[in-house]
């Protein structure tokens, strides 16, 4: 792929921000810009969506009060 300066110079920016390389970092841009233009998949929603339910699964015994309270608990120590 041939990039006019202005262009390499944006993926070098990029690449330096995400730490990656120059060909990850338009990897990168272009899926964010597709993504920006049509929309998320709907095969990313649903996954998405799975994970948001087990997170919920993980997390539906915990007190979060009780967990604010250990944290701070913890905090003072250091």
């Amino acid at each position: 792929m041939i990039l006019d300066d202005d262009t390499r110079r944006a993926a070098r920016e990029l690449a330096q921000r995400y730490d990656c390389t120059l060909s990850e970092a338009i990897r990168r841009a272009v899926v964010r810009h597709r993504d920006a233009v049509t929309g998320v998949t709907r095969e990313a929603r649903e996954e998405r969506t799975r994970a948001l339910h087990r997170l919920f699964e993980l997390f539906k015994q915990n007190d979060p009060e009780e967990e604010v309270r250990r944290l701070k608990a913890e905090d003072e120590g250091f």
